[in-house]
């Protein structure tokens, strides 16, 4: 059996804030294989963002992370030296950053960030780092490339920027691309366009992909794997087969049903909603945090939930199926 690319156990991050601890990721597990994309999908707040951060060596020097395992091909993160990341980070791993805007330096061409991606990992002259971007850029979409080497973030528009920010994560084809929230600032059009590439690229040069998003719709076109995140923990995992035709946590039930359906959701219909809000993570959290919001929670729900169900599909309920039986409904 072949060994995951990245492997990860027992992840959490803990934030000091001024009532305590804020446990903003709690204990996740998941694997990762060469050439295969994982979608992590939640609610703003859920902790995707934090995990892409961490997996990156990203994280501020206040933020207590910690694992029983984070290896990525042989190389344990939470041990690794800062030197080590910096080798790793930008060749081997990339990450796009949700907002390419703030992500680019405004004082500086496209071409010499570019160019300086490439160089700070290789041993290439500038002139093999200016045709490699430019041959990048042209991969990417972006016409006229060689042209575009010498205009400025500002120049450019958000898809273009974001298109940059992609050729800028594959400079060293690195084996691990990590994207976070990339077409949010898009409109709908250039968000296709963005997914195809990256999905596309990832079957191309073999590389393994986290993509981070709250839209189920962005998922079902590209996922391989699909890890619903709620509250700082997994509560459902699995292929996007299995997630998406036996949703089994009443969390994922509901983000689907927030979906329209071509061809089933009738024109001016209601989509379906998930009322309440997102508890506090900080101080003790006990049983399913979905609880308050789950039209199937009962006394049961209080207590600690491991995951059921199959490895190749787990979910965190109480209900075999995560619906509700025959048992009182307390919310």
């Amino acid at each position: 059996m072949e060994k995951p690319l990245l492997s990860v156990r027992n992840l959490t991050i803990d934030i000091p804030v001024g009532g305590g601890t804020l446990h903003a990721v709690r204990g996740i597990d998941f694997d990762l294989n060469r050439g295969e994309t994982l979608c992590i999908v939640g609610e703003s707040g859920s902790g995707k963002s934090l995990t892409s951060l961490a997996l990156m060596g990203l994280l501020g020097k206040n933020i207590d992370r910690s694992a029983d395992r984070m290896e990525f091909d042989g190389t344990e993160l939470t041990t690794a030296s800062p030197r080590t990341m910096r080798a790793l980070r930008g060749d081997r791993m990339s990450m796009i950053f949700q907002e390419p805007m703030t992500s680019l330096n405004p004082a500086y061409t496209i071409g010499d960030q570019l160019i300086e991606a490439l160089r700070l990992h290789k041993s290439v002259s500038r002139e093999a780092a200016r045709a490699r971007a430019t041959e990048l850029l042209e991969k990417v979409g972006i016409t006229a490339a060689a042209s575009r080497l010498s205009q400025y973030p500002h120049q450019l528009s958000g898809g273009l920027r974001q298109r940059v920010m992609i050729a800028m994560a594959l400079m060293c084809e690195p084996e691990l691309i990590i994207a976070d929230e990339p077409t949010t600032a898009l409109d709908v059009t250039i968000q296709a366009q963005i997914l195809r590439l990256l999905h596309d690229l990832g079957q191309e040069m073999n590389m393994a992909m986290i993509l981070i998003t709250h839209d189920l719709g962005v998922v079902a076109r590209v996922a391989d794997k699909v890890a619903v995140m709620y509250a700082g923990e997994l509560v459902e995992t699995g292929s996007a087969v299995d997630v998406f035709n036996s949703p089994s946590h009443p969390y994922t039930r509901g983000l689907l049903r927030c979906i329209p359906l071509p061809g089933k959701t009738a024109r001016g219909s209601t989509l379906g909603t998930i009322p309440g809000i997102v508890p506090s993570l900080v101080g003790d959290i006990e049983g399913c945090a979905f609880r308050t919001r789950c039209p199937h929670a009962m006394a049961a729900c209080h207590q600690d939930i491991p995951l059921q169900g199959r490895p190749e599909h787990a979910f965190r309920c109480v209900h075999e199926d995560g619906k509700r039986h025959d048992e009182e409904v307390i919310a």
